[in-house]
């Protein structure tokens, strides 16, 4: 069972672009309906690995060691139909396995545990239809995401808008997360109805629903043949349990509670991405995000990425991160919450912190083939480092293969 989200891990999974064929137009008046082509196979894996101090398992306070070993296989295939519309189909089937050192004093006495280690499966399928003549693209996508303690099923929405010149773009998403958490609290807070016993049979534990949903608009500019600017706005509600059974919490008199959040967030991130291009070799990316929450968090993200050919067929991609973030209302360290608050937590990740990512990649794109094989088209390595000032810090190895 995981106890921090990896967005780290995510950095490095990024959006596949979708590649079209020309269409070629046959003397009668009808266009010709397009068979399913095998567009693109990617193949990605990662190794991360991170340490700290301040484990929420053990109420803000021992270690974070965790790893985890991603692997993910993305498969796209293409089609026109008789209106000459191209339509986009993706699966995706991601696999991880993690240990985490925090999770396995859920039970204070173990010297070692099944929640020590795990496995999530998270397979996902979308679908896309391009109108070209309209400047009009529409999708529909569904996943699920399952480990020991929690299942997650998401469905969503898309539709896009070009201009006639295609200039500028206008694109809204919704997007639905229908969860199930289950209830394993710390083995001293366990009772016979809050879950208990053998720890890796699905009878012993309770569970209730977090749900989420999410709206976000987008307009993307052209704004001449060197910059392109692309403005965020998401808006975003959960509810439902939202805090996490097993983070103790330890009060100012040594009491130990379960972590209690309110059972509502809302939250409201917006933000800007420019695109320049610099000459034929080098491509400037710039993100700059602003969140706000009613847990009261605030937080800035601005991140760099700049890619750089070396040659027609090689290129690096050095990239920086920083963010900082507020703590929320309820959060306080190790033994400062009082039995008077209505709401409390010691998870850092919900505490004031500022961080710095940064690292490299490296592409090869060889007209023949990676390493000689005609259809591998591209390979991309990545390394990041990841350094939190309340001294969480992580490493993270991806590989990227393309097929096509």
């Amino acid at each position: 069972m995981k106890k921090i989200c990896l967005v780290v891990v995510g950095l490095y999974l990024n959006l596949l672009n979708v590649f079209s064929q020309s269409v070629s137009k046959p003397d009668t008046a009808e266009y010709q309906t397009r068979k399913l082509k095998l567009e693109e196979v990617n193949l990605i894996s990662s190794y991360y690995h991170q340490d700290g101090n301040n484990s929420s398992v053990t109420g803000g306070i021992g270690t974070e060691k965790l790893t985890d070993f991603a692997n993910i296989i993305d498969v796209k295939f293409t089609k026109y139909d008789t209106k000459n519309r191209l339509h986009t189909f993706t699966g995706e089937l991601g696999v991880d396995t993690y240990s985490s050192a925090s999770s396995d004093k859920i039970d204070l006495k173990a010297n070692s545990s099944a929640s020590s280690s795990d496995i999530r499966i998270y397979p996902s399928v979308s679908w896309s239809m391009e109108n070209k003549q309209r400047g009009t693209t529409i999708g529909l996508n569904a996943s699920s995401s399952t480990e020991f303690d929690y299942q997650s099923f998401g469905l969503g929405a898309s539709f896009s808008k070009k201009s006639k010149d295609n200039n500028r773009e206008v694109g809204i998403k919704a997007q639905a997360y229908l969860d199930q958490v289950k209830l394993i609290y710390p083995i001293e807070l366990r009772t016979t109805t809050s879950g208990g016993g053998r720890e890796r049979d699905d009878n012993d534990y309770a569970s209730t629903a977090r749900n989420s949903f999410t709206g976000s608009l987008t307009y993307s500019q052209i704004v001449n043949q060197r910059l392109q600017l692309m403005f965020l706005l998401d808006l975003a509600y959960q509810q439902g349990f939202l805090a996490l059974p097993f983070h103790r919490v330890i009060l100012n008199d040594n009491t130990h509670k379960s972590e209690l959040l309110p059972s509502s967030r809302f939250k409201i991130p917006v933000g800007i991405r420019a695109n320049y291009f610099a000459g034929d070799k080098v491509i400037i990316r710039t993100f700059y995000r602003f969140y706000h929450d009613d847990w009261g968090l605030t937080a800035n993200t601005a991140d760099i990425e700049t890619s750089i050919k070396v040659t027609p067929f090689f290129s690096v991609t050095p990239f920086y991160r920083y963010y900082n973030q507020s703590a929320i209302k309820y959060f306080a360290p190790y033994m400062e919450h009082t039995a008077n608050d209505a709401f409390y937590t010691s998870n850092y990740d919900l505490s004031k912190f500022d961080s710095h990512f940064l690292g490299a990649g490296i592409r090869l794109a060889p007209p023949k083939g990676v390493f000689g094989i005609q259809h591998f088209s591209a390979l991309e390595i990545r390394y990041g480092h990841y350094n939190r000032s309340n001294g969480l810090n992580s490493n993270i190895v991806s590989l990227n293969i393309k097929y096509k």
